[in-house]
Formats: structure tokens, sequence, C-alpha cells
């Protein structure tokens, strides 16, 4: 979070839950600015540290550009609310909770885990092939994305163990079948910047293909360096990773800062 403009943390609520808060709603705004919503029907969440395994999602409704910190919704991972009071009744999106309970209880190493429905990503959803390794951007995700099958829309909680059986142990990236993107970060400025990737080379597919030209495919080890070569050694990665965040805030703060309220 930008220091600068921090708003002071609620006498009622932990510090380090309002940080995680007012930086969940700076990627829900960044999420809106770069066009990766769909109305009110994907979701992004964040897992509070402590024993509880309590994580924070989206309140069902409320638009992506109009997200707050305070708006984000405090659960559990049986779904129950657990901020909820009769004075400011708050819904959950139950296929977010499905998705996102399965990430959060297998993989203690993931913060962070964004959704998406957009045109390309849905495109690519949808191709057999998946993401093609013909641009820098897919690059990253050589032999490191992972793919599910449609099952219908995420309602059913019998679907977590295969969602969490397919993303694996280490990816940090899925194409769900039909259906969207998944990704998911080590921490919040981790997991916008594996989305933003995943968008944007999803979006240079779909425009590849369309001009019907034959594709550039690099040769299998210049792949697999560019995909190690996104990933550097610390303390390299946390200084990038932190300018990048930086840097994002920016685009958000010229307009709008009443996400941290």
């Amino acid at each position: 979070m930008n220091v600068s403009t921090r708003i002071e943390c609620p006498k009622n609520m932990d510090a380090a839950e309002w940080e995680i808060r007012c930086d969940l709603a700076a990627l829900y705004r960044l999420m809106a600015h770069y066009r990766m919503t769909d109305f009110i029907y994907t979701h992004i969440s964040a897992r509070l540290p402590g024993p509880e395994h309590h994580f924070l999602i989206n309140q069902f409704g409320v638009l992506f550009e109009d997200m707050r910190a305070s708006d984000l919704v405090k659960i559990d991972m049986d779904a129950n609310i657990i901020d909820q009071d009769e004075a400011n009744s708050k819904l959950i999106n139950a296929a977010g909770f499905t998705i996102h309970s399965a990430i959060h209880a297998a993989r203690e190493d993931l913060t962070c885990v964004v959704h998406t429905h957009t045109a390309a990503g849905m495109a690519v959803s949808a191709q057999a092939h998946g993401l093609l390794p013909i641009t820098q951007h897919a690059l990253k995700f050589y032999n490191r994305l992972s793919y599910h099958g449609y099952e219908g829309i995420a309602l059913e909680l019998d679907e977590r163990p295969r969602l969490v059986a397919d993303l694996g142990p280490t990816n940090r990236a899925m194409i769900l079948h039909n259906h969207g993107l998944l990704a998911a970060g080590r921490s919040i400025p981790e997991a916008f910047l594996e989305i933003y990737y995943l968008e944007r080379a999803c979006q240079a597919q779909i425009s590849a293909l369309a001009g019907g030209a034959k594709l550039i495919f690099p040769p299998v080890a210049v792949q697999e360096h560019t995909a190690k070569q996104f990933n550097p050694p610390e303390p390299y990665y946390s200084a990038h990773l932190k300018m990048a965040w930086q840097s994002a805030l920016k685009v958000i703060d010229h307009s709008e800062t009443d996400y941290r309220t």
C-alpha cells in the first residue's frame, strides 16, 4: 500500500487485516481499470494471517470499480460471514466461495487468488491447444500453467478437490476450460502480475490467431529459459514486485483513493 496516502486503521480492526483490505480493494480497482471484470460475477480473495484460516472476498453486488476496503467480506472455510451484523447484511458469491476456499485451504503458499471471465481468457479457455508459447508474456507460464475441465457453474463443493488437484502443488495459474482464468500469488502484488501477464498473453494469442498467418514458435530451450527468467533470484524478485505494485497503485491513485475507506 502507498504509505503516503494510508488511511488510519479502524479502531475495531487489526492493522494487518486493514492493510490487506486496502491492498485487495486496490486490486479490485486495478482489475476494473484494465477491463478484467464481468459485471458483478467474478471474484478476488486474500487470506488473512492467523490460525482461523479466514479470508476476504468481495461483497456480492458491489462493482469492482466501486470496491472499498470496508466492502470486503471476511469469511471462514465453511462460508460463514465473520463480520456480519444486522445493520449491514452482506452476501458473497457462492461460486466464488467454492473456487477460492478450495485454493486457500489447499495451498498455504498462496495468499491471493484471482478469477476472471474476460473475452480473451474465455476464448483461450475454449481452445483445445490452450495457451500457446508464442509471446514473451505466454512464455512466463511455459510448463507452469494448469488446466481444469468445465463442470458447470462452480456451485458444487465436491468440485473443490478436483480444482486443487488440477492446479497442482506449485503452479500459480490455471485456465478453466470453457470458463475463464485463475491466477494466484504469494502476495497481492504477485497475484496482480500473474493475472495481468496471463490476460495479456491470451489477448495476444487471440489477435495472432485472428490474423491467419503462420505462427512462430521459439525453440523449446528458449521457452524454458524465458520461463525461468520470469522468476529471478532474491532480492531482485521482491524488489521488482514492490516497484511494479507501487507503479500500479499510481494508476488508480490519480483519480480514486476512496478504496482505502
